[in-house]
């Protein structure tokens, strides 16, 4: 890879397919065959690009905002949640049009995900305080409810467990176990967002006070990460599970988990930059490769181990809200505060030599 120096706009132009909305982009989404990549965006629209052809369709499916999107649990769908209570399922590029599968009334749906499953397909959608496993034809098959709101929702890796994070900690929970109360993971604050480590060793939240919590399983030990300089409200595990990545700081934190580590260990900084924030962070799902966007706009992707740089996007198109790898690894999709959206195909970039 290339250094951080050179030409920052050369993948953008020679491997990206980009359009500017005037609305921002609150969250993407690729869908599960990574043949579209599909942007929320806060005017109530979906943005989708057809990767084969590199065409541009906005689809209305919101009367508010739209705070969320996921690949559904099947190829070709995607599930967009709203300010206005809607859960909404969308074939980019089909003909049929956008259609309800869930509503909540007074209501915002701010967390979704998928489980996919021949015969038992869920959708998960975190809503106030309670997490709704909802089946193919939009019936509620379980809630699972919290003291608290739920401010962060994500799958282990085998998709057993759902975690969620909320005030004074996280919690655990059996996707298909009849399971009354969560493993509760404890600590004081307020807690607002959530990751699970590959092989669930570890549970880590980002919190409110500029700061990452975790607890190494199945004992419950407490770690602490601190020395952010804001809210490191962006994080992620490598595909190995060795790097914990988050935002939060002028350049990319990872913190060891492998040696003993993160406690007593000095966290890896990449792509440091002045006067410059990383907003948003995205781990490759086969390599040791992470994306970062900063708050002036800027993107570039590490190479964790190499310890090397390759610009994506230059500055001055709005801070990063989204970003976001393609299932299959090949493309990163990025969105910004002031309505740019863009994909960008390396995946050449990535092959392992």
């Amino acid at each position: 890879m290339s250094s951080i120096t050179s030409d920052p706009d050369a993948m953008l132009r020679s491997r990206g397919v980009s359009f500017d909305s005037d609305a921002f982009v609150t969250s993407l989404a690729f869908t599960r065959a990574s043949k579209f990549g599909v942007f929320a965006l806060g005017s109530g629209s979906l943005l989708a690009l057809d990767v084969s052809t590199k065409t541009w369709t906005e689809t209305k499916t919101s009367e508010g905002a739209i705070l969320t999107v996921a690949a559904d649990f099947d190829s070709n769908g995607i599930l967009a949640g709203g300010d206005d209570g809607s859960l909404v399922r969308l074939e980019p590029g089909g003909v049929s049009k956008p259609v309800q599968v869930g509503k909540f009334p007074a209501k915002w749906v701010e967390h979704v995900t998928s489980i996919p499953d021949k015969k038992n397909a869920i959708r998960v959608v975190a809503v106030g305080k309670t997490v709704h496993l909802l089946g193919p034809d939009g019936a509620t098959l379980r809630t699972l409810d919290h003291s608290s709101t739920v401010t962060g929702l994500v799958l282990d890796a085998k998709m057993r467990r759902i975690g969620t994070s909320h005030y004074n900690g996280a919690s655990i929970w059996f996707v298909r176990a009849e399971q009354t109360k969560p493993q509760l993971l404890e600590w004081k604050g307020s807690h607002i967002g959530i990751a699970i480590h590959p092989a669930f060793t570890a549970v880590v939240t980002a919190m409110q006070e500029n700061a990452l919590h975790g607890w190494r399983m199945p004992d419950g030990q407490h770690m602490r990460m601190s020395g952010y300089s804001a809210k490191p409200q962006s994080l992620g595990f490598s595909a190995s599970g060795r790097w914990l990545a988050s935002s939060g700081a002028e350049s990319i934190i990872l913190w060891p988990f492998f040696g003993g580590g993160p406690m007593g260990k000095a966290p890896l900084e990449l792509a440091g930059r002045n006067q410059a924030i990383v907003r948003q962070i995205a781990c490759h799902p086969g390599n040791e490769v992470v994306a970062a966007g900063f708050s002036d706009g800027m993107v570039v992707v590490a190479d964790i181990v190499r310890e090397r740089i390759l610009p994506i996007a230059s500055p001055g198109r709005g801070p990063i809200s989204a970003l976001g790898w393609s299932p299959d690894g090949s493309m990163l999709g990025f969105g910004t505060e002031t309505g740019f959206a863009a994909v960008v195909d390396f995946a050449s970039k990535l092959e392992e030599k």
